[in-house]
């Protein structure tokens, strides 16, 4: 009962809260709705960015994965910090030069408006057939586990767990269609922070149960029970061999966090250049903390119970947190997992509203189209996603790798093609809208028949990595033959006008010397 009484009091504390914010918030226009106004700080936009990204498929699926694989997947957090360093050095000025509300609105300026829609319609199916119902199905299962919603209701564990991604996903539409961005940067910025205060206190408090009130002595302890899990490098036949680093993991990385519409959307609403560089540097040093969250308690998880969650080990993490903490800290900080769910769920529903109203049925159907109807457009397309994504969630259970590794997998069908025409359209001038148009359906052809049909013994990542150059090599060979003939130019933004955050340089530094050092220090574990 007091669980429940905490998890209920957190989370309307937060909704509250960001309704007080809110009240006096103009959201019946495109910029405010969609981009919080672009009011938003370089605090609100880490804290929006780090709960945008982290959610139950990283507490349930990356702890799984590290409980039954070891550290080495920490490659897809510490990865991040050089990427937003990219972000914040190179491609986010040139975002606000040019006025961007939108990722796809930049291929129109660099190529055409019909690649514009077809990415734009790329990204929203992404949105919905992977990332929302995996969203769901995690957040679910964490809250079933803690809560026994199945027992309460005197339901089968299925039927709890649809029940438990209804009551998620209704909630999490709300905030994204009444509130727009800013609502749901606002209430990241409590639920993230608490996510990172309430997910350090799992592994502390384990440590210091397992080490005897004595913090170093619990992790000695636990590094001793399998130190091999505590090696970054791994061997070529692992989960995430190190080897990815080098091919499909940077390119995968660098769209995430310089290209994709539900991370960049935050930068994009920042009240100028220095409060945009500020929040995408802290969500660097913030992700290199992030594996002490999301992939440690794995580890902790297998000192405490073995092997006897490897056939189902997405369920470690719930475990790890009703044996460790006490049940008033249990509902707080199912709330604060509440919050992860919800941040992720309605961000994602934000941007995919955002991308259709001004890509889709602006930039290509009613090009004079209200504020208004924008705002109202998006809001439906939001209620229909969502729905979509509450019928969809329950399909994604027993995935063989886990939920994250499934995650990952379905991700590679989108953001590689679309990530490989940007980078093409920010560095290769030569290319062609046609050459754009014709990599997208190699790309998507040849991961799809790589990953899904032939399962070839290549790793997902790697095929990322050969994906990205067959999907160049197409572009040029296209270009070629049908050359650009486009007058659009990076010289003519003149980036260095616009006053930069003056720690940029030494943060940028920073991030990219520690997350070598941990490579140094965990791989020789």
């Amino acid at each position: 009962m007091f669980t429940s009484l905490t998890f209920i009091g957190f989370i309307s504390f937060v909704a509250l809260y960001t309704y007080l914010r809110l009240r006096k918030e103009k959201l019946d226009s495109s910029e405010g709705y969609f981009l919080g106004g672009r009011s938003l700080t370089g605090i609100v936009i880490a804290g929006s960015m780090l709960l945008t990204n982290i959610s139950t498929e990283h507490l349930i699926g990356m702890n799984g994965s590290s409980y039954k694989n070891g550290l080495i997947i920490i490659a897809w957090e510490v990865t991040s910090a050089i990427a937003l360093v990219a972000a914040a050095i190179y491609f986010v000025p040139r975002y606000l030069k040019m006025g961007l509300t939108t990722i796809p609105e930049f291929l129109e300026k660099r190529f055409d408006r019909t690649t514009r829609l077809i990415v734009a319609f790329f990204l929203i199916v992404s949105f919905v057939i992977t990332l929302l119902p995996i969203v769901l199905y995690t957040g679910a299962i964490n809250l079933e586990s803690i809560f026994n919603v199945s027992e309460i209701l005197d339901v089968s564990q299925n039927e709890g767990l649809w029940i438990t991604v209804v009551i998620i996903g209704v909630i999490g539409s709300i905030y994204a269609i009444f509130g727009g961005l800013k609502a749901v940067a606002i209430s990241d910025t409590i639920n993230g922070y608490g996510l990172l205060i309430g997910g350090l206190a799992i592994p502390i408090l384990a440590l210091m149960a397992i080490g005897e009130n004595n913090f170093f002595n619990g992790l000695n302890r636990v590094y001793e029970n399998n130190p091999e899990k505590f090696n970054v490098i791994g061997s070529k036949k692992s989960v995430l061999p190190f080897e990815v680093l080098f091919t499909g993991l940077i390119i995968n990385q660098l769209y995430f966090w310089a290209m994709n519409q539900t991370i960049i959307q935050r930068a994009l609403g920042a009240k100028n250049l220095i409060e945009a560089q500020k929040g995408l540097l802290y969500t660097g040093g913030l992700k290199i903390l992030v594996p002490l969250i999301i992939a440690f308690p794995g580890i902790i998880g297998f000192y405490y119970f073995g092997n006897s969650f490897y056939e189902n080990q997405d369920m470690i993490y719930p475990e790890l947190i009703k044996k460790v903490l006490p049940p008033a800290l249990v509902g707080i900080f199912a709330a604060i997992i509440m919050g992860a769910v919800l941040s992720t769920f309605n961000s994602v529903l934000n941007s995919a509203a955002t991308i259709f109203s001004m890509d889709i049925y602006k930039g290509y159907f009613y090009k004079n189209a209200s504020e208004r109807q924008l705002v109202k457009v998006g809001k439906y397309l939001s209620a229909l996603l969502a729905i979509f994504a509450i019928l969809v969630a329950p399909m994604v259970a027993n995935a063989p790798e886990g939920l994250y590794q499934l995650l990952q997998q379905l991700n590679g069908i989108y953001f590689i093609p679309v990530a490989s025409i940007l980078i093409a359209g920010f560095f290769i001038k030569q290319i062609s809208a046609l050459g754009a148009k014709v990599s997208l359906i190699v790309g998507l052809s040849f991961y799809i028949l790589m990953t899904f049909i032939l399962k070839t013994d290549i790793h997902f990542v790697h095929i990322w990595g050969i994906e990205f150059l067959l999907n160049i090599a197409t572009m040029l060979l296209i270009s070629r033959f049908y050359p650009y003939n486009g007058s659009f130019s990076f010289n003519t933004l003149r980036i260095d006008d616009m006053k930069q955050w003056k720690y940029t340089k030494v943060m940028s530094y920073s991030l990219c010397i520690i997350t070598v050092l941990i490579y140094i220090v965990l791989g020789n574990s």
